[in-house]
């Protein structure tokens, strides 16, 4: 297959059509005649998905690896760790037999009531483009595809596969595509998956300006296009858009329509054509990787764990963490005897084991006692005598860890949440613990913001943990104990109240649209514009030591074009243990002519440091920090920006 134009010349109109078509839910259609193999896809992209040969697509999946999903993953604001563990997924998809990953997404979280939200990085088009670059980066470094997903502004699971996203022009270039064109350009995506939605009325799978006007012919995207599975609506229409491969198989109605379109003269055979080509080449490149062995079950856990680790995000904290050798430790709540690690839908792994949290607490706490209480039930009955049992054994304890998991009924794919609040009897079991332990830490077990006014005032500390993965359990009783010191910074504002939020007004929509009014004010973006408070701000995360920053610098105070800005800083360590800062910069237009957020992250990077010990960032070895790719000032802004530390 060394020859792909040899390839096309020697096939028929009818196998052309077969080619562009899935042959089952999980496998492209081969043709042994010319030697072109299946490609086999697997859910991701936390993890793999693989489900057994010949069972059906709700069958229990093979056992692999369940990391943190995407929420987690960006709050490491650490891409080169993503690196590390798209290597692991790699590993995992060959020994499983898998060729193309279905991941990562990028989708901006415009609003955090998305259903899938926990599977997207972040509110900032920036991050969320790094993230995926460097977790691409990691999974095709080993000869695995990654299907970059969903092309574009699916924001939404109300009507998702439906409802038209009405974006603007500058929220489409500004928010909601750079995160696409930053993994496109850089990491290079076997594929890139269409989203289910219509984007400004047409289904994505047939808008041609997204799918070939900017992703191929702008971008330089070089990769096949694939459906999301059920996406294709007029498969004539979605070819002539660029959408190369339909998903799933078989259709054999979907093939006749493309051998007809040809012979009518309805569609050119040289558009089909195209699309061939882009597939035997995602081909060629997948026989080139071998299937088969074994991973490593071991490692890959304890990656997991350090990967939950360095996401988890330490929100409030009075002094009691890390914890100071207490001797009565009362664990509140179902989640720690039942981990809540991933989210419902198709990204759910079957785990190879899972950590226990209150199992693995009992590793580090010592000699001390732990008393362990339900605390609240799986479904949203009002249990009063689990909270006063929780309440009795917080009271005579030294230090209450209280585990609140986000219920299913409340986060999952395929739904979009009602509110940002946890269920009230949780509310009300936070409140009566708090009420007799002042000295009571909140573990949180989610993976999108919640509101916490109702109950946070009275807590000693509040730990965000994600959907942690299956090794989540362990990495936090590491950072309750001080074993790590915990790094994550939110990758997306927590609002005080839903109301306060950028759609809320305008989400999920009506009449089979949804208008993005917001327009670039998503995230941080409009909670700066509007002054509005929150309750903890995009980049937040607390430490076990303190950070001094001194000698900021930039090559350019003041700059009017794209041929990059060197920004540098000396970060040192003030405290008394070994931690890691995210550095984080930002740029504001001092005078722009059009209307504009009033700063913009343009870079970043995670900074390791001993007590006592300073860095200059970035090191002397790194390139500039704003590349002269990064476009700094939009289309038709014409004046000077500044960097802003």
């Amino acid at each position: 297959m060394s020859d792909t134009q040899a390839i096309l010349a020697h096939m028929s109109l009818e196998e052309k059509a077969a080619l562009c078509t899935g042959a089952s839910n999980w496998t492209t259609t081969s043709l042994p005649r010319l030697n072109i193999p299946q490609v086999l896809v697997a859910d991701g992209p936390h993890g793999i998905r693989r489900i057994p040969d010949g069972h059906a697509a709700a069958h229990q999946s093979l056992p692999a690896t369940c990391f943190p999903t995407a929420s987690c993953l960006a709050a490491t604001w650490d891409p080169d760790l993503l690196y590390e563990m798209g290597q692991a997924l790699a590993e995992e998809a060959i020994a499983l037999g898998v060729d193309v990953i279905l991941g990562p997404g990028v989708n901006i979280k415009r609003s955090p009531l998305c259903g899938r939200n926990f599977e997207y990085f972040s509110e900032d088009p920036y991050l969320a483009g790094e993230m995926a670059a460097g977790l691409i980066d990691g999974i095709q470094s080993k000869g695995v595809g990654t299907a970059l997903k969903h092309f574009v502004a699916n924001n939404q699971e109300f009507e998702r596969f439906s409802i038209s996203a009405e974006v603007d022009e500058r929220a489409m270039r500004e928010i909601y595509l750079p995160a696409f064109e930053k993994a496109v350009t850089k990491a290079k995506p076997w594929t890139v998956m269409c989203a289910y939605n219509k984007v400004n009325g047409t289904y994505a799978s047939e808008h041609r300006r997204l799918l070939t006007d900017i992703l191929k012919n702008e971008w330089g995207f070089a990769g096949l296009v694939l459906s999301d599975w059920g996406a294709v609506h007029d498969r004539v229409a979605a070819l002539k858009a660029g959408l190369d491969l339909e998903m799933p198989g078989p259709k054999q109605t979907r093939v006749n329509a493309l051998i007809a379109a040809v012979r009518d003269g309805i569609l050119d055979e040289a558009v089909l054509d195209s699309s061939v080509r882009r597939i035997v080449e995602v081909v060629g490149r997948a026989a080139q990787t071998p299937k088969g062995g074994d991973f490593d079950v071991a490692s890959h856990h304890a990656l997991a764990r350090m990967v939950a680790a360095e996401g988890m995000v330490l929100l409030k904290n009075n002094g009691l963490l890390p914890l100071k050798n207490p001797q009565r430790i009362a664990v509140i709540g179902r989640a720690a005897q039942e981990p809540h690690f991933q989210g419902g839908g198709s990204s759910h792994i079957n785990p190879t084991q899972v950590d226990v949290p209150f199992a693995e607490l009992q590793k580090l706490a010592g000699k001390a006692t732990l008393y362990f209480a339900a605390g609240y039930r799986e479904d949203d009955c009002f249990q009063q005598d689990l909270i006063d049992e929780a309440t009795a054994a917080a009271r005579s304890a030294d230090v209450a860890l209280l585990y609140v998991a986000l219920p299913a009924f409340k986060e999952s794919e395929g739904y979009d949440r009602a509110d940002l609040d946890l269920a009230a009897h949780q509310v009300a079991l936070i409140q009566a613990v708090t009420a007799v332990q002042s000295s009571t830490v909140v573990i949180l077990n989610n993976g999108a913001p919640i509101t916490m006014h109702d109950w946070i005032d009275g807590t000693a500390a509040v730990l965000e943990a994600w959907m942690m993965g299956q090794a989540g359990g362990g990495a936090i009783a590491d950072i309750l104990f001080g074993k790590t010191n915990p790094s994550g910074k939110l990758a997306e504002t927590f609002p005080i109240k839903l109301a306060d939020t950028p759609a809320y007004l305008h989400f999920p929509g009506e009449n089979g649209e949804v208008r993005y009014s917001e327009s670039l004010f998503v995230g941080y973006r409009y909670y700066d514009a509007k002054g509005a408070p929150t309750q903890f701000p995009f980049g937040h995360g607390l430490s076990y030591t303190t950070f001094a920053y001194a000698n900021a610098r930039a090559s350019a105070a003041v700059f009017r074009d794209v041929d990059g800005v060197t920004v540098s800083v000396d970060v040192t360590n003030t405290g008394a243990v070994a931690g890691k800062e995210v550095v984080q910069v930002y740029v504001h237009d001092h005078e722009a002519r059009l209307l504009r957020p009033f700063k913009e992250l343009k870079g970043f990077a995670k900074v390791e440091l001993q007590p006592g010990q300073t860095k200059p960032w970035p090191s002397p070895s790194t390139s500039a920090l704003l590349p002269s790719t990064t476009p700094l000032i939009s289309a038709g802004s014409q004046k000077a920006a500044s960097l802003t530390f």
